[in-house]
């Protein structure tokens, strides 16, 4: 199992509004197609106006297929169209849990 890590630095004063799209709009396309969500942070102190989402896959190539199939998703393409920028600058990271973590 792998974890992605996506962390997005939103435009100032735009948080809100992404955060409201993606709720409505993309989340439940995600929901529907990716692996399994554990949770979606903005940022309170130090760096403000980012959003970390958290997904869980199989493995690397499970979380390829999923993602072939969303970005091909003509649904996933109306909500990219929606928050098109919104977003300043994106990271993204793969963990993998100790045999200790409570997400496994």
């Amino acid at each position: 199992m792998i974890v992605e890590e996506r962390d997005y630095r939103i435009k100032a004063g735009h948080l809100a509004e992404f955060v409201g799209l993606y709720e409505e709009h993309g989340l439940p396309i995600q929901q529907e197609l990716l692996g399994t969500f554990h949770g979606y942070f903005t940022s309170e102190t130090a760096e403000l106006n980012h959003v970390v989402a958290w997904w869980s896959y199989e493995s690397l190539d499970d979380r390829l297929v999923r993602r072939d199939r969303m970005m091909a998703d003509p649904r996933w393409q109306d909500y990219l169209a929606k928050v098109k920028g919104l977003v300043e600058v994106q990271h993204v990271r793969f963990l993998r849990p100790t045999r200790f973590s409570p997400i496994r």
